[in-house]
């Protein structure tokens, strides 16, 4: 390059207006991350297509295998757990009933392990090229969507089988129930993905934490059973009763069960907490406040993604 080229080319760079990356506020970073993710939108849908292909690439059965892993859990809680030991005995339809809180669960525990590794495994697609960051969290809760939506069609499938189909005002709590679990998984996703870049020992740790959240959550046996033995050892408006009580996953769960398990309507209302959907709307308020800051966190991080993988 010539003195003449390489004058003129330092004197464009010093006329360049500097842009501010990740130094924006909360509010106003936060919609320019989406809306640089709405111009890589075509880029997000071929990474969702190709984490579910490559999932089941050369398997016999390939998408199916996403329905084989919550059907062996249903047959094993449903047969162990539901009448050899018994808990299905005072709960009607205990199938419909386990299968709805596994996959909402399964839902979140999805979104939160495919977003927690998502960063170091596209390392080398994020050392070639430009992409919004947040692509790679939002490419697994994409494909944790489509596997949540490919179960949900068999719950309703067992629902007609056992003449349980849900026609019912307990349709109301659908929607917020699934959304609270996108919104937290979400956010969450985004927090230990960046995390997980400079402690590997995350993706583990997070293993370990869904499989506890699993038990601390009612799926295999009811909220009332927790909440009383809650209340007898600390009180009944102890601070663990409210967190039990008032944490997103146990709304979730609840409320989709209350959605989908029509039988359990025989039951009362004494099945779930008060003003359900109330709670489950205040939780969702908090989750967008942690979508929002948990991202800002991930584009303060995000700047030596590069080098430290």
């Amino acid at each position: 390059m010539s003195e003449t080229a390489r004058a003129q080319r330092l004197s464009r760079l010093a006329h360049e207006e500097l842009v501010t990356v990740a130094g924006e506020g909360a509010a106003g970073g936060t919609w320019h991350a989406i809306g640089e993710i709405a111009r890589h939108r075509e880029m997000l849908m071929l990474l969702i297509r190709r984490d579910l292909k490559s999932r089941y690439k050369d398997s016999v059965l390939g998408f199916a295998w996403s329905l084989v892993k919550p059907i062996f859990q249903l047959l094993i809680y449903f047969v162990i757990i539901g009448h050899v030991l018994g808990a299905a005995a005072n709960t009607p339809n205990y199938g419909v009933y386990v299968f709805a809180g596994l996959i909402i669960y399964g839902f979140f525990s999805e979104i939160i392990t495919g977003s927690t590794g998502s960063i170091v495994g596209n390392s080398g697609l994020i050392k070639k090229i430009y992409l919004p960051r947040e692509v790679f969290p939002l490419a697994s809760v994409g494909s944790a969507v489509f596997n949540f939506s490919m179960q949900f069609v068999i719950l309703l499938a067992a629902t007609v089988l056992t003449r349980a189909f849900p026609i019912s005002p307990g349709l109301v709590y659908l929607l917020p129930s699934v959304l609270l679990i996108l919104v937290y998984g979400t956010a969450f996703g985004l927090l230990l993905a960046a995390a997980n870049v400079y402690l590997r020992d995350i993706q583990y740790l997070v293993e370990v934490v869904m499989m506890l959240l699993l038990w601390a959550s009612p799926i295999v046996y009811p909220f009332t059973m927790a909440s009383t033995q809650i209340a007898k050892v600390f009180g009944a408006h102890s601070w663990v009763q409210q967190i039990y009580t008032d944490n997103p996953i146990t709304l979730a769960v609840l409320g989709f069960r209350k959605a989908m398990w029509t039988s359990g309507q025989a039951l009362g209302p004494a099945m779930y907490p008060d003003h359900l959907l109330l709670r489950t709307g205040v939780a969702f308020v908090v989750g967008v406040i942690l979508l929002v800051l948990f991202q800002r966190v991930f584009a303060r991080l995000q700047g030596n993604f590069a080098q430290e993988i």
